[in-house]
């Protein structure tokens, strides 16, 4: 940077000048062989990072799910509903995943979704052998949802079914009574 030594930097623009530069190095490294990309397969740190999540154990950090969903499977395909969409391939709970969904973080709530190819009691079924949580439906209608102890809901999404797990946003609550 010897053009810029004349220029006195804040310390906060040194710091987003070297970070700017090493994203450009970042940028140059070859990512071939990885599984990285749009509809990828799913990283070997997907079930113990987004199942925990979606079953209602783990927190819901919109940032971090969008993070770490757009590192691995790149960009959302499509924003709706409040939520990034995120293409996905992969298994989890040996169910076949179609799509995640996280919440943009602009309303009350909060959310991690996932939609699977399975309809709702074959995945509670599958569920409950790999993580052992229960998910009951007690409501007499086939539509009804299906709802574990710790909050999580198996609902039909068209022909297939989605899970999820809703969480008051703390952030939005600050912004909107403070």
């Amino acid at each position: 940077m010897p053009q810029f030594a004349a220029i006195k930097l804040l310390p906060m623009a040194r710091l987003k000048m070297a970070g700017a530069l090493a994203g450009a190095a970042l940028m140059a490294i070859p990512l071939s062989g990885t599984a990285w990309g749009a509809g990828g397969a799913a990283p070997s740190t997907f079930s113990s990072t987004i199942g925990p999540a979606l079953l209602c154990i783990d927190q819901i950090d919109p940032f971090y799910f969008w993070s770490y969903l757009n590192q691995f499977f790149g960009p959302p395909y499509k924003t709706e509903g409040g939520a990034y969409w995120f293409k996905v391939q992969g298994k989890l709970w040996g169910a076949e995943i179609i799509d995640v969904m996280v919440s943009d973080g602009a309303n009350e709530q909060i959310f991690l979704a996932a939609s699977f190819k399975d309809k709702p009691a074959k995945l509670s079924d599958a569920i409950a052998g790999i993580a052992g949580i229960r998910h009951v439906n007690e409501e007499p209608s086939q539509y009804s949802p299906w709802i574990s102890s710790l909050g999580s809901r198996i609902v039909y999404f068209g022909q297939n079914s989605k899970v999820y797990c809703a969480q008051y946003n703390p952030d939005y609550m600050r912004s909107h009574f403070h």
